[in-house]
């Protein structure tokens, strides 16, 4: 899955629509293998990723659950902690790599 869509069921306060445009326009891009379409593309491009958000906020809309509500700010951090052992696995690799060419 793209790391730039989070999860957005049971947050408080509820995903905005803005939220919702943002994770189908990640899930656009990554189907399409595109960033930014051609102009020829543009129309097709741009009407997937409304219809994919709208699509989005009926799901969460509908989606039922008993557990508590997700506190944003705590599930924030928890992405960042997870991206900065990410990134800090990667620097250490790359840093053993560069040792370890450096040595043959």
């Amino acid at each position: 899955m793209c790391r730039n869509i989070v999860p957005l069921n049971n947050l408080e306060p509820a995903a905005t629509e803005e939220e919702c445009h943002d994770a189908a326009l990640q899930f656009v891009r990554k189907i399409s293998g595109s960033t930014a379409p051609s102009r020829a593309n543009r129309e097709v491009f741009d009407r997937a990723v409304d219809d994919i958000a709208e699509v989005v906020r009926r799901l969460l809309d509908e989606l039922v659950t008993s557990a508590p509500p997700k506190n944003r700010d705590e599930e924030a951090a928890k992405r960042r902690a997870r991206s900065a052992e990410r990134y800090e696995a990667i620097r250490v690799y790359q840093q053993e790599k560069r040792a370890a060419r450096a040595g043959v």
